[in-house]
């Protein structure tokens, strides 16, 4: 341990060479924001010296270079809540809903920089937990605040996806079992999936997870092109097709909307856990722009054509349901079955290696293949997975749920998180006046920010309230099932 505390409590300030290949980290010196943290595994290491101390370990962490990476961050964006946008384009309309798309993926990449720059001038950061207390001036209450919304937000997505996997099974089974059980059984099988302990062994499942999820994709958009017609055509006449939102489309509709396509294109909460195992870690923006790039083919094709055939009034969500021919449907549906499990899997191991790496930080229970290491691991697991279930059963719906979601969570890790951060490391380079200092970048890079913890607070409160709202009136209408209902859910 002796290397390991050689520099406590010393600042970090190493001027990293060259520049990120593509990205905005360039050759300046990368300070820091703030003192360490307070417990033994907050020592200022370079990631050199980090690869150095666990080379003759068992189990190596830093072993992933940026195609892993992109993987990781692929299976995260190119997932089954794809199939929500043709519902957002129908409440939003073709032109405001594309638009909104490429704007939130524009933020996206640029707080995502951000994200990179932090856990350069910060290689001793594990999680967004540790930013959390570093960008809020090192207080307790920061960083116990960010591990609750971290581990909520994992446990609502393992949830979401636990409830996708029950949704499917009921597709195909017609309803054969009580929902409870195949929810059961889902979480069970996700478990399991879930053993592996890093995130280079996850990253050869990530990258079969986004090879189904594209055939998926692919098949359900073909499909809805050459059908006749939706499902329940023609009860409700042709499908209509809108530019932009249909009289009378309500504020609550339209924020719901809104909601869904951000919770879609934000995932910048896992950047900071994926940078802590990359060999290389300045070579993130790479996988960020190769992961962007493709999402946005992928959104744009599959909302846009899908909602073209299925028009507003037959759209469902996810969008296998509008379709008519029952063998289309359970096929593509099939299909997405990997990053059903996957996704969920990802996010459990996101929980557990935060909860895991504190417990044994130092011990060789972490390094090492040891029982009480490996129990702990299962047992930590479990715990996520069960918490997923009751999420799983209590809110038992789709759209609404990712809406929700995304107001609670997304506005902290996708915009004010980072808008703070970036604040806090421009003044920490060129002093509490940097937008003065720095010009008219100072001055565009404050403005930039402020309105990126703006709009964060805009998701928190105002969409919030769009979303339980949208909640309670789908109790009120009966659109929903029962909480621990056996009541199938399929489509």
């Amino acid at each position: 341990m002796a290397d390991f505390v050689s520099e406590n409590k010393v600042v970090f300030s190493e001027k990293f060479d060259s520049k990120i290949e593509h990205g905005f980290v360039d050759e300046r010196k990368m300070s820091r924001i703030d003192d360490l943290l307070d417990s033994d595994s907050d020592i200022v290491l370079s990631v050199g010296k980090q690869l150095e101390l666990e080379a003759d370990n068992t189990i190596k962490y830093r072993t992933c270079g940026w195609p892993k990476t992109a993987a990781l961050l692929l299976s995260e964006y190119i997932c089954l809540a794809v199939l929500s946008f043709p519902y957002s384009f129908s409440v939003l309309g073709l032109v405001p809903g594309l638009i909104l798309t490429y704007v939130m993926a524009g933020f996206v990449v640029y707080t995502s920089l951000i994200v990179c720059e932090f856990c350069l001038r910060h290689p001793e950061v594990k999680d967004v937990c540790d930013i959390g207390q570093l960008i809020f001036w090192g207080k307790d209450w920061a960083w116990y605040f960010t591990a609750a919304m971290f581990v909520l937000n994992n446990n609502f997505i393992q949830g979401f996806h636990t409830l996708v996997g029950a949704k499917y099974l009921n597709t195909m089974t017609g309803g054969g079992l009580c929902t409870v059980s195949f929810t059961a059984i889902v979480a069970a099988i996700s478990l399991a999936c879930s053993i592996p302990r890093t995130f280079s062994t996850l990253a050869t499942l990530a990258t079969g997870s986004v090879f189904f999820t594209f055939l998926s994709l692919l098949l359900a958009t073909i499909f809805a092109g050459i059908e006749g017609h939706p499902a329940k055509y023609p009860s409700l006449g042709n499908p209509t097709i809108y530019a932009v939102p249909a009289a009378g489309t309500s504020f609550i509709d339209g924020m719901n909307a809104f909601l869904n396509i951000s919770y879609i294109l934000i995932g910048q909460l896992t950047i900071p856990s994926f940078m802590a195992e990359m060999r290389e870690p300045r070579d993130f923006p790479k996988a960020l722009y190769a992961t962007t790039a493709i999402e946005l083919v992928v959104f744009t094709l599959v909302g846009v054509i899908v909602y073209v055939y299925t028009g507003t009034n037959y759209n469902v969500a996810p969008a296998f349901g509008a379709l008519s021919n029952e063998v289309y449907k359970k096929v593509s549906f099939s299909f997405m079955i990997p990053t059903l499990i996957f996704l969920g899997v990802l996010y459990g191991s996101v929980s557990a290696r935060f909860v895991f790496f504190r417990v044994f930080a130092g011990t060789r229970h972490k390094a090492e293949h040891t029982l009480l290491g490996w129990l702990s691991w299962i047992g930590l697991l479990t715990a996520t997975w069960i918490i997923a279930f009751i999420i799983a059963e209590v809110i038992p719906f789709f759209s609404d749920l990712l809406s929700l979601m995304s107001s609670v969570f997304d506005s902290f890790f996708g915009f004010i998180f980072w808008g703070v951060a970036y604040l806090r490391m421009r003044r920490a380079e060129h002093g509490p006046a940097f937008w003065h200092t720095r010009g008219w970048r100072g001055w565009c890079g404050a403005a930039a920010n402020v309105v990126i913890i703006v709009i964060g607070l805009f998701m928190l409160t105002v969409g919030t309230y769009a979303s339980v709202q949208s909640i309670v009136d789908g109790y009120r209408q009966a659109s929903f099932g029962g909480v621990f209902s056996c009541a199938s859910n399929g489509l």
